[in-house]
């Protein structure tokens, strides 16, 4: 897997995948690509098929709002967390 850092200095493996929302839709894609793979009208729909995405490529789902800042990060599988945290 190929490593490439964001604007912000931050390193993202190419291949996570990200939700975010976009002309009134909620979309799924893999980090590095420009189109969406998934698209929904319901942010729950969303988050299932960008974690499945997640869970089967083992990557990281990025969630962001609908301001497009980061809400919510998971490593699939959990054992890649660098955070180790319990719960």
């Amino acid at each position: 897997m190929t490593d490439h850092a964001d604007k912000g200095g931050h390193k993202m493996a190419k291949g996570d995948i990200e939700t975010y929302h976009e002309d009134g839709q909620w979309k799924n894609r893999p980090e590095g690509n420009q189109r969406a793979s998934t698209a929904h009208d319901a942010k729950a729909e969303a988050e299932a098929a960008g974690r499945q995405m997640a869970i089967e490529r083992d990557v990281e789902h990025v969630i962001k709002k609908k301001d497009g800042t980061i809400g919510e990060k998971n490593t699939y599988p959990r054992s890649r967390d660098p955070r180790q945290i319990k719960g």
